[in-house]
């Protein structure tokens, strides 16, 4: 790097002699001069900082040279002898805190009228990020987990636990895990001797989340658990109840409430932006194909359509919304003869009224073309979200009218990997020593919703809800960013 005349100028004055900057870089040589200058800097601010009685280092120190102070009339020399045009290599000015945690201040560049940069990435050093346990190898984990952690700044996996030692030792090595970090199901409570394992992130079948949370907790460990949270609301009660006794903390991973695009829609029915909420449609399908998958066994995954995509939609109108519905009423179908619907349904639809008359109507089903969305119908105008519970694509659009004009507007917000942003909401809980903002309350209310709309579609009727008054009354605090 080399310095302007004004900044070294500066720096010798302090030292108490000047020099031209051709005579110092021939005295020192260039690399030499930016130690002696950094050197010489450094000293006249400790002598500074200790006449005055302050301290040495400022807590947001400003750092770098403005393009004005740029000498851009030097010249690099190649290796061929040529001379070519250049300029000092400076860094651009910023704000440095002294707080890892705090972001650089980069100077501005970009005017008002465009969308403006988020804060620089703020990334724990790796020995403080929240070590996590990835319990199960199947789609999730090798598909979105373990890549997402590439995205966390709080987060790092250091521990797998597979019944499949093939899957356990390629997992590993790609992955950078210990070959003593691989455990069993049968060994799994051995977790409790690995002091890097801080977090349990449980990824298995529905019926096993209960088994394994419990004895994850009974370890020690903090634990993060798939939704949903397991097959009834009597197995969630004993969930929460063993982390409690533990003293851990439970987390479900409802990725949706951390997903900025579905914040921003909650934000602005919140904040009533086109008015009251009237009511909500929402969509989440899929094709299935596979009739000996664990998803279309019974005793495995709880249910068919209902608990493992329509319990996006339930699950989103309750974040939306911050109240609880009062009632259900559903219809539940599959097709005579379809082996993939012998022991789960193929379709559920289900009405779910809440407080002041709003009412969303859901649909889910497992053999029809991908399609997630939802619309909210308020009094002013309607926000639509495409793609609203797949892992990426989210499209936003909203439509309301200002005199003669239909105004339409498609809301481009920056995205994020989901599973990073929950994974790291979990790691900040357990660093700062807080309760989840999806804990384990919030899947034990989806499980007794879920619970009433079988029961609806079995008996054909309406069935009513133990009110529950308050706004987002299962939530814990809400992230400290989406």
């Amino acid at each position: 790097m080399s310095f302007t005349n004004e900044l070294l100028n500066t720096v010798l004055r302090e030292a108490g002699r000047e020099v031209s900057r051709k005579e110092f870089l021939n005295l020192a040589g260039r690399g030499l001069a930016v130690g002696v200058a950094a050197g010489t800097l450094a000293s006249c601010q400790d002598k500074s900082g200790a006449a005055s009685g302050g301290t040495a280092a400022a807590t947001v120190p400003t750092t770098g040279t403005p393009a004005s102070k740029v000498d851009a009339a030097t010249t690099y020399t190649a290796p061929d002898g040529q001379k070519i045009p250049s300029s000092e290599a400076v860094s651009p000015p910023a704000k440095v805190p002294a707080d890892v945690e705090k972001p650089i201040e980069l100077e501005a560049w970009k005017s008002d009228v465009d969308p403006q940069s988020g804060p620089t990435p703020t990334p724990l050093p790796p020995d403080r990020r929240v070590g996590y346990a990835l319990v199960g190898l199947g789609h999730l984990t090798l598909e979105e987990l373990l890549p997402a952690f590439g995205e966390c700044k709080k987060s790092k996996p250091v521990a797998l636990v597979s019944g499949s030692p093939e899957k356990l030792k390629k997992v590993a090595a790609q992955y950078g895990i210990k070959p003593e970090s691989c455990y069993s199901y049968e060994n799994y409570e051995k977790l409790k001797d690995n002091p890097e394992v801080q977090a349990i992130y449980i990824v298995l079948p529905n019926s096993m989340h209960a088994e394994y949370v419990i004895r994850g907790a009974q370890t020690g460990k903090h634990i993060l658990c798939e939704k949903p949270m397991a097959t009834s609301p009597e197995e969630c009660q004993a969930m929460i109840d063993a982390c409690n006794k533990a003293k851990v903390k439970l987390m479900i991973a409802y990725r949706i409430q951390y997903e900025p695009y579905n914040r921003q829609v909650r934000d602005m029915i919140r904040d009533k932006k086109y008015g009251e909420v009237q009511y909500i449609q929402a969509q989440n399908s899929q094709s299935s194909a596979n009739p000996d998958h664990w998803r279309h066994k019974k005793a495995l995954a709880g249910g068919g359509a209902l608990p493992d995509i329509g319990l996006y939609c339930l699950n989103t109108s309750r974040f939306l919304l911050g109240t609880e519905p009062t009632e259900v009423f559903a219809y539940s179908y599959s097709t005579p003869g379809n082996p993939l619907f012998k022991e789960v349904e193929e379709m559920m639809s289900f009405q779910l009224r809440f407080p002041n008359g709003v009412v969303v109507d859901n649909i889910t089903h497992y053999n029809t073309h991908d399609s997630r969305f939802y619309r909210v119908n308020t009094q002013r105008g309607w926000l639509h979200l495409n793609n609203a519970y797949a892992y990426t694509g989210q499209q936003l659009q909203t439509s309301h009218a200002e005199g003669k004009a239909r105004m339409e507007n498609h809301i481009t917000i920056p995205s994020k990997n989901q599973f990073a942003a929950e994974m790291d909401h979990f790691s900040e809980c357990i660093l700062d020593n807080k309760k989840p903002h999806t804990p384990g309350e919030e899947g034990l209310q989806d499980h007794r919703i879920m619970a009433a709309i079988y029961q609806s579609a079995r008996e054909g009727r309406p069935v009513k809800l133990t009110p529950v008054q308050g706004t987002d009354v299962f939530r814990g605090p809400e992230p400290k960013e989406a």
